[in-house]
């Protein structure tokens, strides 16, 4: 065993805004001499790097033309040496001191390779993303779940089955469902935390949010290349979700302030998914970079004058019905 308990990677690309909290949070925790912080950037040009040199954090390189989510963290985990690897977002922050401490305990059943613990918003969070974080991140932990659903935005894995099993770097997003999904197939146990949670921070335009679930679904029709999203999917669960927002916003007395941004939300959610199922499963690496860096993506076209190749769709999807 190492001597240090657990190795926490970050991935960043411009976060000065979100990451001191975040890095403040981990310094505050019960074991925090126990762990260490390590940092994939992949070329932030604010003052992320900076910040996090401050706290004593490593900082490992990432070039953009290189960068997956399953890359970033592979590499992360590469020069890690706690016996666990746990995975935090930059623009996330835990909310009591003993994060750490509870993220890793069910590791004490031997069949336990993955926890993931809950997620909840904050105050500027849109109101449809805080009915999903109700959804897949309930009061109540579950330490043999059944489904491969976790979430990278604050996981932690052994870092022996790491070494066996590594992250897909082909895919543009999800990585932690494959991961999840391959581990339970060897017999696995995959555990929620419900009394680990962080606040996930998500300042998204509308071009974002359909970017977010476009990329994700196009990860998830690799993972299950059987499952078909039609356009009807979109029409459908669109609207049931639309019905069913509205019905807990008037509930809760807010209908009339959030109901725009409902639609919003929801509208972009399954279009994007629609959009991200019915093209090409390889993106290219113009739509990577599109997916990754939309706001350098758009300097360097009008830098370039380079117009935006056209894409094709025309096929279906299911599985996503489960993600929502």
């Amino acid at each position: 065993m190492s001597s240090l308990k657990c190795s926490i990677i970050v991935r960043s690309f411009n976060e000065e805004k979100h990451i001191g909290r975040l890095l403040k949070g981990i310094s505050q925790q019960s074991i925090y001499d126990m762990t260490e912080v390590i940092l994939v950037d992949s070329g932030s040009t604010d003052r992320t790097v900076e910040i996090a040199r401050s706290y004593g954090v490593k900082i490992v390189n990432i070039r953009p033309e290189d960068f997956s989510f399953g890359r970033a963290l592979n590499m992360g985990c590469a020069v890690a040496n706690g016996d666990y690897l746990l995975f935090a977002s930059a623009h996330v922050y835990p909310l009591y001191t003993d994060w750490l401490e509870k993220m890793i305990a069910p590791f004490s059943n031997e069949k336990v390779a993955l926890v993931y613990g809950r997620q909840v918003g904050n105050e500027i969070t849109k109101y449809s993303e805080h009915q999903l974080f109700r959804k897949w991140f309930p009061s109540v932990s579950n330490h043999e779940q059944r489904i491969p659903f976790c979430n990278n935005a604050n996981a932690v894995v052994r870092r022996e089955l790491w070494t066996d099993q590594q992250y897909d770097e082909s895919l543009t997003g999800l990585e932690d469902l494959d991961w999840a999904t391959k581990i339970q197939a060897k017999g696995y146990v995959i555990a929620y935390e419900a009394f680990a949670p962080i606040v996930h921070v998500h300042e998204e335009t509308p071009s974002r949010i359909k970017n977010r679930y476009r990329r994700e679904a196009i990860a998830l029709k690799n993972i299950y290349p059987d499952e078909t999203f039609s356009f009807w999917s979109f029409i459908r669960l669109t609207n049931s979700n639309i019905w069913s927002d509205a019905v807990h916003a008037i509930h809760e007395g807010k209908f009339l302030a959030e109901f725009p941004s409902i639609i919003m939300f929801r509208t972009l959610q399954f279009w994007g998914t629609y959009l991200g199922y019915n093209r090409d499963s390889k993106p290219d690496e113009t739509l990577r970079m599109r997916m990754y860096y939309p706001n350098a993506f758009r300097k360097m076209l009008f830098r370039k004058k380079h117009e935006e190749p056209e894409y094709g769709f025309g096929k279906k999807i299911n599985y996503a019905e489960l993600e929502y």
